[in-house]
């Protein structure tokens, strides 16, 4: 029997809507082995993961996904197999998490221009079990509020990049990000490069330290993972790949949605000397 890994889910520790226990209940359903908690900017969903993960003798390895920006643009960098107590990392995600807040402020300053008066910063910061506050939690409040339709429309008409609302914020840069990881015994991955499309500085990432690709994405073509299967090997990176799911958050993806082979964990733990978790 060909065992399964799913490397890229959200709790409500983050910017989703699943418990850890919902997250551990969803992946036995779906027939996995092991999954990695990706949470944006904060591990505090790994432990809680772990302990309800027994139950079911699942696996779960170490993981979070790390926001940084450059050029003005989003880019994600998914981080595993790192060591949880590392003091660099600890101070990365509460600098992240700082900046977090700032930029939910200023986009509630925005809506504000827009006509949109009635939010504040409290109210949006107290949706979040962390301090890993996000749009995604701004969003479902403009939905709560009536003032969209659903979170779909909350995004496209004012949090998406490039809407009216949408702010830029954090101050570590992708190398930034690589460079941490690496140094606190990790794998550092570029997530969903198809959609991040950045693509020209892939190889300074490797340079850096970059050790995988994330290769493998719901919704996307196949002509787009071979693209990125053949990035992977000039570079010699791993190749991961997940869900991204986020519970209720994203109804176009679940836990499961994408299915890697294990082995494509065990390659991950021989690039970091086969750490288990």
């Amino acid at each position: 029997m060909t065992r399964l890994a799913d490397l890229h889910i959200h709790t409500f520790y983050s910017d989703g809507t699943s418990s850890p226990q919902e997250v551990v209940l969803a992946a036995h359903e779906a027939g996995l082995h092991c999954i990695a908690i990706t949470d944006h900017d904060t591990i505090d969903g790994f432990s809680p993961t772990m302990e309800a993960a027994q139950k079911y003798h699942l696996e779960v390895i170490a993981g979070v996904e790390l926001s940084t920006e450059m050029n003005g643009k989003d880019v994600h960098i998914l981080g595993y197999l790192f060591d949880c107590q590392n003091k660099q990392l600890g101070k990365f995600l509460e600098s992240n998490q700082g900046d977090r807040v700032e930029r939910m402020g200023r986009m509630i300053e925005k809506l504000k221009e827009l006509g949109i008066k009635n939010i504040e910063l409290e109210e949006v910061c107290a949706r979040a079990r962390s301090k890993s506050v996000g749009r995604p939690h701004l969003a479902r409040l403009l939905v709560e509020k009536g003032l969209v339709k659903d979170i779909r429309e909350a995004f496209d008409k004012y949090l998406a990049e490039g809407s009216p609302a949408y702010v830029t914020n954090f101050k570590q840069t992708p190398f930034d990000a690589v460079s941490l990881i690496k140094d606190a015994g990790g794998v550092a991955v570029l997530a969903h490069p198809m959609f991040t499309q950045i693509d020209e500085i892939i190889p300074r990432l490797v340079k850096g330290g970059l050790g995988g690709l994330e290769v493998y994405y719901p919704n996307c073509s196949d002509a787009a993972i071979q693209f990125y299967e053949g990035i992977a090997k000039k570079h010699h990176l791993v190749m991961t790949g997940g869900s991204d799911a986020h519970g209720k958050a994203k109804k176009h993806t679940y836990i499961g949605r994408m299915k890697i082979p294990y082995e494509l964990v065990e390659k991950m733990k021989e690039a970091v000397g086969g750490k288990q978790a």
